[in-house]
């Protein structure tokens, strides 16, 4: 039988560690699914940031900002991991215990945004960031070899970087909220907390902010 994605939570409480760990995601798509490269745009629009890094207010992502800004989190690390006929897709982040319900409900406004009012110019620097993304990873025979290896596995033959980018040009903003809308809207998250997890907001609430009224 297929395997089955279910919502769910599970929090470790150790209020020895400094910082809260969290992780947030829903049920993403397989190699091989047609769904799989908005879903990479979307994750690159989310992005990366940690407080190490400069720009601060400039930020191009409005999470990075806020986080930045408000002190949200220390850092926060947007994933796709793709399976065979399945996946995962969400966000890891870490944070001061008290600013984790803040740093949710930033996250769970990006991803309804992403659903319902993402704009041209926010989907096109995704795609061109990930376009450089992609091409930064092959900078070696080690990285190439690796990823002909993941290639074979997942398609049975290798994309040529004109076909991958022609695909990743061909995302539009509708196919991004469409996307999105199927995979994020209304979905039951998995939730993994860790460290002092006192502040992290109720299951039942973090479900409630998968979709606006």
């Amino acid at each position: 039988a297929p395997c089955r994605f279910t919502g769910s939570e599970i929090r470790v409480r150790d209020d020895s560690m400094p910082l809260v760990h969290i992780a947030i995601a829903v049920e993403g798509a397989g190699w091989t699914d047609a769904d799989n490269i908005p879903l990479m745009v979307a994750n690159t629009l989310i992005g990366a940031w940690d407080r190490s890094q400069g720009g601060g207010a400039n930020n191009a992502s409005f999470l990075a900002r806020a986080a930045s800004i408000e002190n949200f989190a220390h850092s926060f690390q947007s994933f796709n991991t793709c399976y065979k006929d399945t996946g995962l897709w969400g966000i890891y982040f870490v944070s001061e215990p008290m600013q984790a319900d803040d740093m949710i409900f930033n996250i769970q406004r990006e991803w309804m945004k992403l659903c319902l009012t993402v704009g041209d110019g926010e989907v096109e620097r995704a795609k061109n960031l990930l376009k450089t993304n992609m091409l930064l990873q092959l900078d070696g025979t080690t990285p190439i070899c690796e990823d002909i290896g993941r290639q074979m596995l997942c398609y049975n033959r290798r994309l040529p970087l004109h076909e991958l980018n022609a695909r990743i040009e061909a995302v539009s903003v509708q196919d991004v909220r469409d996307v999105c809308y199927k995979y994020l809207y209304d979905r039951c998250p998995a939730v993994a907390a860790i460290g002092p997890v006192e502040a992290v907001p109720d299951y039942t609430r973090i479900r409630a902010g998968m979709y606006w009224l």
